[in-house]
């Protein structure tokens, strides 16, 4: 703030424009930002360690010209090597800067506080804006947020993965709160975002009273419920949609399985548990656990208890060969959760709740645009079977 000060005053002295101040901060903390979106994206810094052999790596830069009322900015967009980088400060192919409303409006609805936005403005333009204006003017993200959370849905998904993550959260101390997520793929495919809610910690009544909210917003029949075995959690989702089927996730299944089987033999006992779980049918799957039953139930017998006491082991083979693979675990939840989580880093915790809701709400909204026309592997040639279950 003293060097911006600075230089205004000494534009000022010399009866120049202070136009060419605000510009280069401008400039300055947008290049800054596009540098720690990438940061963040590749979940390393550069000159880390951490990213050698990371699979992923920066890739320079190429330039763009924005037009603002104080003059161009030279913006330099950062790539990584490969392309899957996409900055998320300026829309794609904007060529002037919207109103301020709008960025503050933006910077609101990814969970920086008002405080902290009136202070960056202060810094870049002087005392335009006070936290209460700030305040009033971000209320267009609080109705953003509403409406997600009150939008109609589908009336029918073909299937609804359940699953929650941990965020640091600040109420009158920090912790970590659990934030259920249910992400849905429709009849014809596409994945959509349905709703997501914060609780103190993960239970299967929370998603009980997600899956209701949603049935009020329109949601009437559901083929499959894939989850990761939380307790009580298939009673839960099947006294909502009582004709719905249940699957348990194989691969918290195998993370179960691993705790229970020493280091020297954890190679060979989950290749023998992948040739169940993999199996080209059921009767194949069956068959193969009953072996895998029959060469360790004398050396784990703690491993036969749990699989022996989970049931819906293998309702994925009741769907279409083309989408079992999708189906049989929580994979696609769980990439969106680390995904996520990658993004709030920077933020280390939320300095509430309303804060967090903001976050996590842009970034469904996000998701939802980008695989709202995006069929998931599998799913097109499974149409007319899925079709024919909805009927049955």
């Amino acid at each position: 703030m003293y060097n911006v000060s600075t230089k205004i005053i000494e534009a000022l002295l010399k009866n120049e424009s202070v136009n060419e101040v605000f510009r280069q901060e401008l400039e300055s903390a947008l290049n800054q930002l596009f540098t720690i979106e990438l940061d963040s994206f590749l979940n390393y810094g550069r000159y880390d360690p951490a990213g050698y052999n990371s699979g992923d790596s920066r890739n320079g830069y190429y330039r763009r010209i924005l037009h603002t009322e104080y003059g161009d900015l030279n913006l330099l967009i950062p790539r990584d090597r490969e392309g899957l980088f996409h900055q998320k400060t300026l829309a794609p192919y904007q060529r002037n800067s919207d109103t301020m409303e709008a960025a503050i409006i933006e910077l609101y609805r990814h969970g920086i506080t008002t405080r902290e936005i009136a202070d960056l403005i202060e810094k870049m333009y002087g005392q335009f804006y006070t936290p209460q204006t700030v305040s009033n003017i971000s209320r267009a993200v609080e109705e953003q947020v509403t409406a997600f959370h009150s939008r109609p849905v589908s009336d029918r998904y073909s299937v609804i993965f359940c699953d929650a993550t941990y965020l640091n959260v600040r109420r009158d101390s920090v912790a970590k709160e659990a934030l259920h997520i249910l992400i849905g793929i429709t009849p014809d495919g596409t994945k959509e975002l349905l709703d997501f809610a914060l609780y103190p910690t993960e239970s299967a009544e929370n998603y009980k009273e997600m899956l209701n909210g949603l049935k009020e917003r329109g949601l009437q029949q559901v083929l499959l419920f894939v989850t990761d075995g939380l307790k009580g959690l298939k009673s839960a989702v099947l006294e909502a949609f009582p004709a719905a089927r249940y699957q348990s996730c194989w691969t918290h299944i195998c993370r179960n399985v691993m705790k229970h089987i020493r280091a020297k033999d954890k190679r060979s006992v989950m290749d023998d548990l992948k040739k169940v779980y993999t199996a080209a049918t059921r009767d194949d799957a069956i068959s193969a656990l009953h072996d895998f039953f029959e060469k360790y139930h004398q050396i784990y017998p703690k491993v036969i208890d749990i699989l022996n006491d989970l049931e819906d082991l293998f309702t994925y083979y009741a769907f279409p060969k083309a989408i079992q693979r999708s189906i049989y675990t929580t994979n696609l939840i769980e990439n969106f959760n680390k995904n996520l989580k990658r993004g709030t880093k920077a933020k280390e915790q939320f300095p509430n709740e309303d804060a967090l809701e903001r976050y996590v709400c842009s970034y469904c909204m996000d998701y939802n645009r980008r695989f709202s026309l995006r069929i998931h592997k599998g799913f097109q040639t499974a149409q007319a079977e899925l079709m024919e279950m909805f009927g049955q």
